[in-house]
């Protein structure tokens, strides 16, 4: 008797037995046909994508067998959820898709759409070795957009099931209609070196080439090699195979370039606000007149693609209650309400659960329904042909009105969350049971049959020949060799070519001298900064973003009240009406929105610098950093990148104004993300080299730079006494840009008096208040050399061991708190290095800041730099 939990073996001999009771169709049908009246899929199709069920069903299962010795090291599986396989084939391949952890079956389909485009291989190895290549892969499909072969042929009436949203705009204003919502499908002879993916023969002459209108008998239709390509990506991915070909054995993931698959690591809708955000890049840059940025040798490019381009999102029920998904669907309606459009298809795929919590009946349809500017779709995710054809029609109409929607499918969960899952704590057996009864597998089988295109048998067969050849792949990549060391594993986190960074500077220099002048002159309203005398911060930040925007034509700078305002402390003032709406733009009031554009936006080949108004607020939306933007090169290889410069006022010292929330001294959570580069400038001579450096930086290497103003510095004038002048500089022009370029991870040392007494290392507002210390201990015969290291990550070590061994006594000026500030890592760095002489550290209290003059009682005071230093020399 079979038991009631789902382990593999049970699913398995459910999936024969409900074949085996299925009878021998009458008579067989033309699988040229559609499989069903007033359906467009047809009955080769469905064969086709019931093999890519399939495939995914036993990758489910190789995954359990490969952990079960220990081999094995991720079970989350796709059961339950093959539906998703129709979505795939509704789709182009060149869209890009964002998928969930239980996208097996779309992730087979769109590996065969490509494999069918591309060119044949003619060095492609036979897939009789298990372990060898046959990955038969475009160089990148990014850029070619035909239509999918098993795809979208028309925009069909609205499928039963599925509930317009008020208001269908259908020819409203500001919609992009075009003749037809997709292209024809086209049917692809295959490659006449096409093998069966675990090493069978070539199919038979005159057999169909799957995913044709081809007849012949289920025995004689050759399984797509685009299968045994996708397989072998997820089983190396389940034994962190280091040839796996998207992540390298980081993670398992759902992604490949080639594929136009983002890899995304979330399991509640991180990765939602990133979709929204390549959902506006796509449209915005379909209509800019646009150039790449500069590509190096060996440089990847940004992916691009097709103009009518649509991004698919997937997620599961339980996600939809994360702030980032509100956030996301919150962003996405808001931008459609304003005129903005947004081509993004949401598809969730409700199986009812989060690992072992129920969504409430009915709760995802009143959620999904009630979202204002994206329209809902629904279908039945364990009916293949009802989930393609109503995919169909959601992906037309994204694709036609270029908004979003989203699309609601029903499904099950087959083998709980994960192998260690034990449903029966929180599922009664008739509920599993009532699970099984919807297996889309076998409600795919029956379609099959009914429709006289197979028998049952023939089907089973099927499924054991794919399932031999699953398990031969599997045991052709248990002995693929795993990252052995830690340079490995962070290879593709943070490239650093600080040679290149330079010479990118050095020709934006070159550009703004030489052709570019004359817009130059113009953008600056014909006195260009270095031509009005010493700036604030503030001005010269203003004037970088200004050369930013004239270098790049790519760059957009946007966020909360950015521009028109200008911002609240106007460092962007202006900029909207030198660069326009489409480059320099308001944002709505969200800060995971705001990252989730810029991530996008970076990854569809844009530079984006967005705003963050106060370091406080980033802590709402530090996930979009941590495990979205630093994330991607690590899990692609450096195949994808999303590069960014994300401004953020913050820091103490604001005279007259605060609180916490606007006096932010915590950075702790900056300097913990691996990758990330986070850059303080204190002096506006460095603030314009900085920014520069982090522009060309996130334009040459794809890095996530976060630019970290200090507010209390941004309308400084003044250093020692009223009216002197000292902490303005003079703005660079453009030919002096390479010699004052400011490498990332170098700091600047300035020397009071002999300057060989005491080293105090210091950053942000933590530099002018160290000057104006050193000058007092100057007065006293102190001599004192100031460290401003300016980047806080990475740390400038060597120039601070440097420094501090220069004179053997280091004071460390931190305006952040005491535990876990960046004078910790600073101390650290020393002990590392070996180095032995006295140190001391004067660091905020570990205390929000609070209001008015409460705040000096736990933030740094240049009396107490003063009597630190002093302490160090009685030693």
């Amino acid at each position: 008797m079979l038991s009631d939990v789902t382990t593999p073996q049970d699913l398995d001999d459910r999936f024969r037995e409900a074949l085996a009771a299925l009878a021998a169709p009458g008579r067989r049908a033309d699988p040229a046909q559609p499989v069903a009246d007033g359906a467009t899929l047809t009955g080769a199709e469905l064969l086709d994508l019931f093999d890519a069920q399939v495939t995914s069903r036993q990758l489910d299962l190789a995954g359990r067998w490969l952990r079960s010795f220990g081999e094995g090291y991720y079970t989350i599986g796709s059961a339950g959820h093959e539906g998703n396989a129709g979505v795939a084939a509704a789709l182009r391949p060149t869209d890009p898709a964002l998928l969930h952890y239980r996208s097996g079956a779309f992730y087979c389909v769109r590996a065969a759409q490509v494999a069918r485009n591309a060119e044949p291989d003619t060095d492609r190895k036979s897939d009789a070795d298990p372990a060898g290549g046959g990955d038969g892969r475009t160089a990148n499909a990014f850029a070619t957009p035909p239509p999918s072969t098993v795809g979208a042929t028309g925009d069909p009436g609205r499928a039963e099931g599925t509930t317009p949203v008020d208001g269908d705009p259908g020819s409203a204003e500001g919609t992009v209609p075009t003749e037809d919502d997709v292209e024809p499908a086209e049917e692809v002879e295959a490659p006449a070196d096409d093998v069966d993916p675990a090493g069978g023969a070539e199919p038979a002459e005159g057999a169909a080439v799957p995913g044709t209108a081809g007849g012949g008998s289920v025995g004689a239709r050759a399984v797509d090699p685009g299968y045994a390509d996708a397989a072998r990506d997820v089983l190396r991915g389940m034994v962190a195979s280091r040839e796996e070909p998207i992540a390298g054995g980081r993670h398992k993931v759902f992604g490949r370039a080639d594929l136009a698959v983002v890899p995304t690591t979330s399991t509640v809708a991180s990765h939602l606000p990133r979709a929204v955000g390549m959902g506006l890049a796509v449209e915005r840059l379909r209509r800019l007149e646009t150039r790449q940025e500069p590509t190096w040798p060996g440089e990847t490019p940004a992916a691009t693609w097709a103009p009518d381009a649509i991004v698919v999102c997937s997620f599961g029920d339980a996600s939809i209650n994360h702030a980032s998904a509100t956030a996301a669907f919150n962003t996405a309606g808001w931008y459609d309400h304003t005129g903005l459009r947004i081509p993004v298809l949401f598809v969730c795929e409700d199986n009812g659960l989060g690992l072992s919590l129920r969504s409430p009946q009915g709760w995802v349809a009143t959620a999904l329904r009630s979202k204002p500017g994206v329209r809902y779709f629904a279908a039945d995710g364990t009916d293949l042909v009802e989930t393609y054809e109503v995919a169909v029609e959601a992906a037309a109409w994204v694709r036609r009105h270029r908004r979003p929607a989203v699309l609601h499918l029903t499904t099950v969960r087959l083998m709980g969350h994960a192998g260690a899952d034990a449903e029966s704590a929180y599922r009664s057996a008739g509920e599993i049971r009532a699970d099984l009864d919807r297996d889309p597998l076998v409600a795919t089988a029956r379609r099959l049959v009914e429709a006289g295109l197979a028998s049952g048998a023939e089907l089973l067969d099927r499924y054991d020949e794919i399932g031999w050849r699953i398990r031969r792949l599997a045991e052709g990549v248990l002995d693929e060799p795993k990252l052995a060391s830690p340079a490995e594993v962070v290879a593709p986190l943070a490239p650093r070519r600080p040679l290149r960074v330079a010479r990118a500077v050095a020709e934006a220099g070159d550009r703004a001298a030489g052709p570019g002048a004359g817009a130059r002159v113009e953008a600056f309203g014909g006195k260009p900064p270095e031509l009005v005398g010493p700036l604030t911060l503030a001005q010269s930040i203003n004037a970088a973003l200004t050369d930013g925007l004239l270098d790049h034509p790519q760059m957009a700078v946007f966020g909360e009240d950015v521009a028109a305002k200008g911002g609240v402390y106007g460092v962007t003032k202006g900029l909207r009406d030198r660069f326009g709406v489409a480059r320099v733009f308001d944002t709505l009031l969200d800060e995971t929105s705001i990252l989730g554009l810029g991530l996008g936006a970076g990854l569809a080949g844009m530079l984006p610098v967005p705003e963050i108004q106060y370091l406080a607020y980033l802590h709402n939306a530090e996930d979009q950093l941590r495990g979205e933007a630093a994330t991607m090169r690590f899990f692609s290889q450096g195949a994808l990148r999303n590069p960014m410069v994300v401004r953020v006022a913050g820091l103490a010292y604001q005279e007259g104004f605060g609180g916490h929330f606007h006096n932010e001294n915590s950075v702790a959570v900056l300097r913990d993300v691996p990758g990330l580069v986070v850059a303080v400038p204190a002096r506006p001579d460095d603030a314009a080299a900085m920014l520069r450096t982090c522009l060309a930086s996130a334009a040459v290497d794809g890095s996530v730079c976060v630019f970290l103003e200090p507010i209390g510095l941004y309308h400084t004038r003044d250093l020692y006494t009223d009216g002197d002048g000292e902490w303005l500089a003079g703005y660079a022009e453009p030919g002096a840009w390479a010699g004052a370029h400011v490498p990332v991870g170098r700091a600047r040392v300035y020397g009071v008096g002999s300057a060989e007494d005491v080293t105090i290392i210091t950053f942000g507002n933590g530099v002018r208040m160290s000057l104006r210390a050193a000058s007092a201990l100057a007065d006293e015969g102190v001599g004192t050399r100031v460290v401003d290291l300016r980047w806080l990550a990475p740390l400038p070590v060597a120039d601070l061991i440097r420094e501090a061994t220069a004179t053997g006594r280091v004071l460390v000026v931190d305006e952040t708190r005491r535990s876990g500030g960046v004078g910790e890592g600073v101390l650290a760095a020393l002990v590392d290095a070996g180095y032995v002489g006295a140190a001391r550290r004067v660091a905020a209290v570990d205390s929000f800041v609070p209001l008015g003059p409460a705040s000096r009682q736990v933030l740094v005071s240049e009396e107490a730099i003063t009597q630190g230093a002093r302490t160090l020399l009685a030693r």
